[in-house]
């Protein structure tokens, strides 16, 4: 179910590869709460492994030459999937510009779980390792896809080929895209007032 009826829910079990684990509910926006994978995706060694063997295996058949990720959550499942695929190196687009950045291009990012603008930024060396390449764009979880289409946009400025889109959820019914390879779903939770606003777009 994409989006269910937030009726005071405190956490939300999921159930992934065969793992289950119990995940907060949390308010982002004004009338909108999620499960928040923060604390599963940040240092769960089990999960991380496992979801990260799994990404590896769907993702090799597009023959990716390098994964780049958004800066910070989805950096060890890069990690795992990266060493999984023999590589020797994984790319981080980072949230911010940094002093000692030579050069750099960026991308202005608006997600589900930040109030403001972000920006997603690579410096001349990770430039450097991308052009030309394949490039599968990786994240721990898409919902109104503003992140992974920064992604896309910075893989095409510096003259990369976005070949494939892996994440381990797709949340909510926002994101369209049929090369998007996912693990499992995640539900939002909304108020009454957004549910029937939801519903009543998706009946027109």
């Amino acid at each position: 179910m994409e989006v269910i009826l937030y009726r005071g829910q405190k956490s939300y079990r999921v159930d992934v590869l065969g793992l289950t684990r119990e995940l907060p509910v949390v308010n982002v926006a004004e009338g909108v709460w999620i499960a928040s994978n923060a604390e599963l995706v940040l240092g769960d060694v089990e999960f991380i492994e496992r979801v990260g063997e799994k990404l590896a295996e769907r993702v090799r058949p597009f023959n990716p030459e390098v994964i780049l990720t958004p800066e910070a959550k989805s950096i060890a499942i890069a990690y795992e999937v990266s060493k999984r695929l023999g590589h020797r190196k994984f790319v981080i687009a980072r949230k911010s510009v940094k002093a000692y950045m030579k050069s750099y291009v960026c991308e202005g990012v608006k997600s589900i779980t930040t109030k403001e603008t972000q920006k997603l930024v690579l410096d001349d060396r990770s430039i450097e390792y991308i052009q030309g390449k394949r490039v599968c764009l990786l994240d721990d979880v898409v919902s109104t896809g503003g992140t992974m289409e920064a992604m896309k946009r910075l893989v095409s400025k510096v003259g990369g080929e976005a070949v494939c889109e892996a994440v381990v959820w797709k949340e909510g019914p926002w994101y369209k895209s049929e090369s998007l390879i996912y693990l499992s779903t995640l539900p939002v939770f909304v108020s009454e007032e957004k549910f029937r606003q939801m519903v009543g777009r998706a009946e027109a």
